[in-house]
């Protein structure tokens, strides 16, 4: 069977890209394309024979090309994706798939259009090993009724806000662009949606700068069966690029922060905790976004790690944080 070719737009993070598309027997990597001639230069260490472009108009037109990676600036990707798909080619996309509510529709009516073709995005945070066992704790009880979480996503690289290209596009958006990854782990974890969310921004880290939007925000979700979760995005932080989560169940609770990973199964102050031995980030597992995502291209049996479905979800959430922000009040999510 001839492999499925791919094509990947943005090496940036598509470059990393192209190990996972590359490692699968079904794919193979046969086009990229970047404004950079530096960074197409670069890519031929990971895919020596495949073609190279600065224009994205030749993989998106390409009728040789049945998987799209858009991992372009943010502001491309709406466009990108649905001519990507009008096209005939699956879609995996960076997050965030658009930036903009209606944008979404607009792309959910065009795969609708296609039913054949698959979509996803990488929303890796689901790979990493500690994150996994959380989420199997969960469903199998272990923490008793959860009734509040906590998703931090810390990003401690300002200088990708103040210098890099998030302060030139417009409409960048925090929550879509680090928030995202918190809200998709919590609702996975969870195996649920939340109905209604509260938000709060400031840009009091990367004031004075060149970046137009907030560089921080905070997002409180409210689930039908009365669970809280707080999701920050924290551009500016003085941290190290770190995901902390916690998790408070009626019978144990999960910490996970720079210090390490524990489980608590007592309030006693005497008790020892419990080392969290699944590891984190597992770098090494963040291809399995991609790989999953092929297997369900050629076996439609064959569930994907995120599908279409979740990427929706997800977004939806994102957008009614957007709009929270934006009125200063509770709003319901709106599901595309």
């Amino acid at each position: 069977m001839q492999k499925l070719r791919v094509g990947i737009i943005g090496l940036g993070i598509g470059e990393k890209q192209i190990p996972a598309f590359n490692g699968h027997p079904a794919s193979q990597v046969t086009a990229v394309c970047d404004l950079s001639s530096k960074k197409l230069s670069t890519s031929k260490k990971y895919c020596s024979d495949a073609k190279q472009t600065q224009n994205a108009d030749e993989i998106l037109e390409d009728p040789n090309i049945d998987v799209v990676s858009i991992a372009s600036y943010d502001h491309y990707h709406f466009e990108q994706v649905i001519r990507a798909l009008q096209n005939k080619k699956h879609v995996f996309v960076e997050k965030p798939l658009c930036l903009h509510y209606k944008q979404a529709l607009a792309i959910r009516k065009t795969t609708e259009q296609y039913p054949g073709l698959k979509i996803s995005s990488n929303l890796n945070l689901r790979t990493c090993p500690r994150f996994i066992r959380l989420r199997e704790a969960v469903r199998l009880g272990e923490l008793g009724r959860i009734f509040y979480l906590e998703g931090d996503y810390l990003w401690g690289r300002i200088h990708k806000l103040k210098d890099g290209w998030r302060k030139d596009i417009p409409d960048y958006s925090i929550i879509l662009g680090a928030a995202v990854h918190m809200i998709d782990l919590v609702m996975w974890v969870m195996g649920d949606k939340p109905i209604e969310v509260q938000g709060y921004g400031n840009q009091m880290a990367t004031e004075g700068s060149a970046l137009r939007y907030n560089d921080f925000g905070v997002v409180l979700l409210k689930f039908e069966n009365g669970t809280i979760a707080k999701i920050t995005a924290n551009g500016g932080c003085v941290y190290p690029h770190f995901h902390r989560v916690a998790a408070y169940g009626t019978a144990k609770t999960f910490l996970h922060d720079l210090s390490g990973g524990i489980w608590l199964d007592s309030s006693d102050p005497k008790a020892t905790p419990i080392d969290i031995a699944e590891a984190y980030p597992g770098v090494t597992e963040k291809g399995k976004v991609i790989t999953s995502f092929i297997d369900s291209i050629v076996d439609e049996s064959a569930e994907p790690l995120v599908s279409g479905e979740d990427v929706f979800d997800t977004m939806s959430v994102c957008f009614a944080a957007e709009r929270s922000i934006a009125a200063g009040r509770p709003v319901e999510v709106e599901y595309i």
